[in-house]
């Protein structure tokens, strides 16, 4: 089959983290990309009816995505196996195993782009896992190829200085894919803070998160994540926590719930994972047994393709009510406080 300049792209699982990235890179090599549309009850029941019922919500929104891509016409599709990001730091493995899952769901014709990344091999980098990815569309020029990861990292760094400074997802990616940069202005601050914890794909997929951050939005509530810290603020979180590295996405999860933990201006954390995910249900574990420590209340909320909104919804509210009553105590306990003070 002839390859055409074009690329489609999965707007699932790691969209979320690379696809800034990935962006830049393949615009830069003049190949066009093409999303997938948003997720919609029809994509993820069209994904589920393809895989074994135990598959993680994220997987089973990715093949729905794949096949959403092949509706479209698109005939080159980009599921790369991200193995490892660095030496014995591991992707979990329905993520480093989404080629051979799309390739024995899925028997539409049209080619699999299926480069390997796998940092804990000896020697391997990010320019052979892109020079391999390149190669799919006859470029194979070293220069060529690093000139274009480049302008990937431009892109990249460009998002993460927008979200990290509270544009929100949508925006800060329009922005970037545009080469441009948009910080926000400062926000009214709001009744009460909370940092919600997850992946990207978990928390930024407005149909299988219930658009959650404008829910809490909805209720005055001023919404923190991942996406607004820094590598380093997460690394901080981690060693707070005395959690090791061993999972590829542990800083979105275990790091970025050190760090909010130790913010006094957040009041509450909320955590959204995936029913049935392995890693996920590890390091909940080990945010609950750490969040005890630092007095501040927790919520997870665990979703899949039957979760119902309304209990979603009430759940959310019952939360959020909590933290509006603690919130209130505290103030008035301080006030009292002042008062005695004065009163001697």
């Amino acid at each position: 089959m002839k390859l055409e300049k074009k690329i489609g792209i999965p707007k699932a699982m790691l969209y979320y983290t690379y696809f800034p990235f990935w962006y830049g890179f393949f615009n830069n090599l003049g190949i066009e990309v093409i999303l997938s549309n948003n997720t919609t009850k029809k994509t993820i029941s069209d994904g589920a009816s393809l895989v074994v019922t135990e598959t993680c919500l994220p997987v089973k929104v990715y093949v729905g995505h794949v096949l959403d891509l092949i509706n479209k016409g698109i005939k080159n599709i980009f599921v790369p196996s991200i193995q490892s990001i660095a030496p014995k730091i591991y992707n979990c493995s329905k993520i480093r195993g989404l080629p051979d899952l799309i390739r024995n769901v899925i028997k539409s014709d049209f080619n699999l782009i299926e480069a390997t990344l796998d940092k804990s091999e000896k020697d391997q980098n990010l320019i052979d896992f892109l020079l391999e990815t390149a190669k799919y569309f006859k470029i194979e020029d070293f220069d060529t190829v690093k000139k274009a990861q480049r302008a990937g990292f431009v892109v990249q760094n460009n998002f993460n200085v927008m979200v990290q400074n509270g544009l929100n997802f949508e925006d800060a990616l329009k922005n970037a894919k545009e080469g441009k940069i948009v910080i926000p202005p400062k926000k009214e601050p709001k009744s009460i803070n909370v940092a919600l914890v997850g992946h990207g794909y978990n928390i930024y997929d407005k149909r299988t998160c219930m658009d959650i951050f404008k829910k809490l939005e909805d209720m005055d509530v001023q919404v923190y994540s991942a996406y607004q810290l820094t590598l380093e603020q997460m690394k901080g979180g981690m060693h707070s926590l005395g959690s090791s590295l061993y999972w590829a996405n542990q800083y979105e999860m275990t790091g970025c719930a050190g760090h909010y933990l130790q913010d006094d201006k957040i009041d509450g954390i909320i955590t959204l994972t995936a029913f049935g995910c392995g890693p996920d249900s590890l390091m909940l574990e080990d945010i609950r047994r750490k969040a005890k420590n630092f007095n501040k209340p927790l919520l997870n909320l665990t979703i899949d393709e039957h979760t119902g909104e309304a209990g979603f919804i009430t759940r959310l509210e019952a939360f959020c009510d909590m933290l509006y009553r603690n919130k209130r105590a505290k103030i008035l306990k301080e006030k009292q406080k002042v008062d005695e003070l004065i009163q001697r």
